[in-house]
């Protein structure tokens, strides 16, 4: 089992990943869940019960087998989203990775920074041989950005959603730990 009882603060130019601070960032991870873009692009129903919220964020920090960080936006210091790590597969030694982006976070870059300092701390962190996520087809820029992080198309989930009378595709992904470090590799022999 993979121990995550250590909630990191994990600093970028643009980001900071740290615990959340329920009362401090709840308004503002309110703001992203309610966001018509957030809920299109994570499946999510317009259902929102604010004291369940409010105890699953205030939770966060708890758990000891998933990484749930808050990004906040260095230049305004404000909550702009929050990065997971969570659904361990023992048999697999994998976690699935998702990143959520709300209206004041979006076009900057900051998502991509948080991406890249999550994935960093769980290769450098655990023994984790892949990361997984699912993306769906009706977003080609997240899947662009994973991409450009180093995930790799495993399947399709077809018909996996349906979003204003259309079936939308769940595109599932794969970041090894040998492909990340073979690309940190790269990295590095360019600087």
């Amino acid at each position: 089992m993979v121990d995550l009882r250590i909630k990191p603060i994990l600093a970028g130019e643009k980001v900071v990943l740290r615990p959340f601070k329920s009362d401090e960032d709840f308004p503002f991870i309110e703001e992203c869940l309610k966001d018509p873009v957030v809920l299109k692009y994570t499946g999510s129903s317009n259902e929102y019960d604010r004291e369940e919220v409010y105890n699953w964020y205030h939770s966060r920090n708890e758990q000891s087998d998933r990484l749930d960080l808050a990004i906040v936006d260095k230049s305004r210091n404000i909550l702009v989203g929050e990065a997971v790590v969570n659904l361990y597969d023992e048999q697999k030694q994998s976690m699935n990775f998702r990143i959520l982006i709300g209206p004041k976070g979006r076009d900057r870059g900051l998502g991509t920074e948080a991406s890249q300092l999550m994935i960093e701390y769980v290769f450098k962190n655990t023994d984790l041989k892949s990361l997984t996520l699912s993306v769906f087809a009706f977003n080609p820029r997240a899947k662009k950005v994973y991409e450009n992080l180093g995930f790799v198309i495993h399947s399709v989930d077809k018909n996996e959603l349906e979003f204003e009378g259309e079936w939308i595709d769940s595109i599932n992904m794969k970041l090894t730990r040998e492909d990340w470090m073979k690309s940190q590799e790269i990295k590095d022999k360019g600087k």
